[in-house]
């Protein structure tokens, strides 16, 4: 078989359209699993027990580390289809996708057997008390046993990326929001099961995404295999040694916010108000952002499998075009809104003026974030994950506490969103710097550690023909 084919389409055309394509619909998708959790909130509050909103926060932190296991585990699977694609071969590629499937089930069902009987010890370990402690067990005594299901549905959504299939990808998110949405009113009031009921809405969200996303794989690409234990004991340790550091560079990021909430907390519950306010701002702002990793990491991967390395480096040019001319219309757009958006909120004092601050200059700051998850696209597809896993980290412990303290210190609450954007800065210009040394230096395939690759599958990389 040639070394590429026509499902490998990213090793052919203009690179920024496909940058574009695949981050524009990627971030629909993102978008949708922020208006189920907001969907979600929004009902349960309507109920007007403080407690049950409480309950729905506490098990949410111990959905989170479920959800950064499947996270983990589909942007192997999203690495290892690629690159079988960009290698020109179908067969790898969807054993590659029925493998990393497998384990995926495998760990969503032994996380609720493990976490379910401890779940009062687990609770415990994050505040969660009395009444709220038991509001929240029930409701993840319904939803864990689901994580199979969503990480059945995040594997074959990779797996859609990979094959460059952007528009469906998407598909399987809109079609959980509108389920949890339609189900959510029905079995919270209608049928009159609370909190409960709202968790019954988020499985029956995941079965609905999981079945449309298995299907699309399946009818457009035949992108999964019926999976066997050679090709699962070969796939499994690839597939782990990209999770893991995936995993642990997920849980990163609620550590950094938690040190700036910290930090804010010292100087008032107005500055805390407006943290608040732009820690739900920001998903929304920065959806083409957050996309960005997962959106290239299909881009990345088919090339490096077909040996097109100057591609390789277009992506991570491209990548970078792309995020700067997002992050300054953004900008602009937020700036004008700054005031009505203020309104919104009923801010006064510090909290107006941290929005105005975040929706002024240091929205520009995004670009930083958006530099860090380009980096990472890189690392987790060019066989180094675990430097992404290290640069999170950085970014969200010594890139975020000393700087937000120190700059916190000098100029209040204002000085701890600057302190913030100085250390992101800092950060990703050092995963800008590795990110290129990671792609001029390919010598050796890391996931197959014996093997060099050949001369005539290096490209120069001087070669500026990649559009």
């Amino acid at each position: 078989m040639a070394l590429t084919d026509t499902n490998a389409r990213f090793t052919q055309g203009s690179l920024f359209r496909h940058v574009t394509i695949m981050s524009v619909t990627s971030s629909l998708g993102i978008a949708a699993i922020f208006a189920v959790d907001l969907i979600d909130v929004l009902f349960i509050s309507m109920l007007g027990h403080a407690e049950l909103a409480a309950a729905a926060g506490y098990a949410g932190v111990v959905m989170f580390f479920a959800s950064a296991m499947n996270i983990g585990l589909s942007i192997a699977a999203g690495a290892l289809v690629a690159r079988g694609l960009g290698q020109g071969n179908r067969r790898l590629a969807a054993e590659h996708a029925a493998s990393t499937a497998v384990v995926a089930v495998g760990f969503g069902a032994l996380l609720p057997l493990l976490a379910l009987p401890n779940l009062s010890v687990i609770l415990g370990l994050i505040g969660a008390q009395g009444r709220v402690a038991e509001l929240a067990a029930g409701y993840l005594w319904i939803i864990l046993p689901s994580t199979a299901l969503s990480g059945l549905s995040m594997v074959a959504v990779a797996a859609l990326r990979a094959h460059g299939d952007a528009r469906h990808a998407m598909t399987p998110s809109l079609l959980g929001a509108l389920v949890n949405g339609l189900a959510d009113p029905v079995l919270i009031f209608a049928l009159g099961l609370g909190l409960e009921g709202a968790a019954m809405a988020t499985v029956l969200a995941r079965l609905a995404t999981a079945t449309m996303a298995f299907w699309l794989v399946q009818r457009h690409h035949r992108g999964f295999c019926w999976p066997d234990l050679p090709c699962l004991k070969r796939d499994l340790g690839d597939a782990l040694r990209i999770a893991l550091p995936a995993m642990l560079g997920t849980v990163a990021t609620p550590v950094g916010t938690a040190i700036v909430t910290r930090e804010m907390a010292r100087h008032g519950a107005d500055a805390v108000a407006g943290m608040a306010v732009i820690n739900r701002l920001v998903p929304f702002a920065s959806a083409v952002v957050l996309a960005l990793s997962g959106a290239l990491g299909p881009i990345f991967a088919q090339n490096f499998g077909a040996g097109r390395m100057d591609r390789v480096l277009g992506t991570f040019r491209e990548g970078l075009r792309f995020l700067t001319i997002y992050v300054l219309a953004v900008s602009a757009l937020l700036f004008l809104l700054r005031e009505p958006v203020a309104d919104l909120f009923d801010a006064t004092g510090k909290m107006r003026d941290l929005l105005y601050l975040f929706m002024g200059p240091l929205a520009l700051a995004m670009i930083f974030n958006g530099a860090i998850f380009v980096s990472n696209a890189a690392f987790n597809n060019l066989g180094h994950p675990g430097y992404s896993t290290l640069l999170n980290w950085g970014r969200n412990t010594l890139g975020t506490w000393p700087f937000a303290a120190g700059f916190g210190l000098i100029w209040g609450a204002e000085g701890v969103l600057v302190g913030q954007a100085v250390g992101g800065a800092i950060f990703a210009g050092l995963g800008l710097w590795l990110g290129l040394r990671v792609i001029e230096a390919p010598c050796r395939d890391p996931l197959s550690p014996h093997y060099t690759c050949p001369d005539q599958r290096m490209q120069v990389l001087t070669n500026r023909t990649y559009r």
